[in-house]
């Protein structure tokens, strides 16, 4: 019988782990390494209200990505409020820088908010201006933080991001002609990796054939599982139908001095050894004979005969399917036949109290030799037809 391996589990998740594994450390799933640097920011005024000297430093800002990683100074300058261009975005701004004594050619930063032009626009007046710094304050909305400046062409000029609430701390200060003197610093190089738009792509495209692996995984595994289970169910309503139709297949207890059968010489064909006495042995249609333990399986598994490859179940009278088919009992030998080929089971033992008996007439001996049959009906032993029985009972076979 063909045995049908049954599915096993985990196969397709092992495959679809291993799909994503590889497809996050696939070269260039990592994007490149994203490197800032932060700036210290450090403002000095005199207050006119007191004649103190206010000093603040902090490590809020953030350089441009094509600024120098540089220190510099200078006096805090801003567009003219008459100009209206608080962005510093038109090529003619002017800027105002407070300075105690006028302003001279003393080094100056200038400081613009954000938006209107280009980050490069603005660095670009400035540096017309002869500025040697430029400070960009963020917009309102996105509170202390800094966001990256690119800026590129702008030259070596050093450019920064501060906060909005510390760009328009200096702005009122210097709109009410203070002087502030503000020193940049190099702050802290950070290293940010990040993934690049071509891996986000190619990790997508690997989660999805991922999923479409795995659902095309389970549809087949429980496939396969419910065609296996369909087949045991199958296969068990078979094995019971064949064993009910083998089972009407007569038996036989081998005893001693039976004709047709030499203990000595004679062998089972499917276990190769002797019959021995009080072997119960399986009689087919086609006269062979074998023990019982040992074609009642094959019978299961093959229908047929070891010898002459009969069909058993077809010669029982059974045809097609056995679970289309209902029971019919086994066809009746003609009378006067024999089951097994050169079988007798005259007992020499009957024989010789058979002859020591008186004679009585047939009618009587006819019963008695029918009934010395059956005795070993108990011990599934064939029992021959009437027909027979009563030939031997009237005289010896020739």
């Amino acid at each position: 019988m063909a045995w049908r391996r049954r599915p096993e589990a985990g196969v397709g998740a092992r495959g679809a782990l291993v799909l994503l594994a590889l497809a996050l450390y696939a070269p260039g799933a990592r994007g490149r390494a994203l490197e800032w640097y932060s700036a210290v920011v450090s403002t000095e005024y005199v207050d006119p209200h007191t004649n103190r000297t206010v000093w603040s430093v902090s490590e809020s800002a953030r350089f441009g990505d094509s600024s120098p990683k540089e220190g510099a100074q200078g006096l805090v300058g801003v567009p003219r409020a008459a100009d209206r261009d608080p962005e510093g975005c038109a090529p003619d701004t002017r800027f105002l820088v407070p300075a105690p004594g006028g302003r001279g050619d003393a080094p100056w930063v200038a400081l613009v908010a954000r938006g209107g032009c280009t980050f490069k626009d603005k660095v670009l007046v400035a540096a017309r201006r002869n500025a040697s710094a430029v400070v960009l304050y963020n917009e309102e909305g996105h509170g202390n933080l800094t966001t990256p400046m690119s800026h590129a062409g702008t030259g070596n000029i050093v450019v920064i991001m501060v906060s909005y609430p510390k760009g328009r701390e200096i702005l009122d200060l210097v709109q009410k002609g203070i002087a502030v003197k503000m020193t940049i610093g190099v702050g802290t190089r950070h290293v940010q990796e990040f993934i690049s738009g071509q891996s986000v792509v190619f990790v997508a495209i690997a989660f999805i054939t991922m999923m479409i692996i795995s659902l095309a995984w389970l549809i087949f595994y429980y496939i396969q599982r419910f065609l296996y289970t369909g087949s045991q169910f199958g296969s068990q309503s078979h094995r019971k139908e064949a064993k009910k139709i083998i089972g009407q297949l007569p038996l036989h207890t081998v005893k001693h001095g039976e004709k047709g059968i030499d203990v000595d010489a004679e062998n089972c064909a499917v276990c190769i050894e002797n019959f021995k006495v009080k072997d119960i042995i399986r009689i087919l249609p086609c006269k062979h004979i074998f023990h019982r333990i040992c074609i009642d399986p094959w019978l299961l598994d093959h229908r047929t005969c070891p010898m002459c490859k009969l069909d058993v179940i077809k010669a029982l009278g059974y045809w097609g399917e056995l679970e289309d088919v209902q029971e019919m009992p086994a066809p009746e030998p003609p009378l006067g036949s024999v089951l097994a080929a050169n079988l007798s089971i005259t007992l020499q033992d009957d024989r010789s109290e058979g002859s020591n008996l008186p004679s009585a007439s047939t009618s009587d001996s006819a019963p008695q030799c029918d009934a010395s049959f059956k005795e070993d009906a108990g011990e599934n032993t064939a029992l021959l037809e009437t027909g027979r029985s009563d030939l031997q009972c009237g005289g010896p076979i020739s």
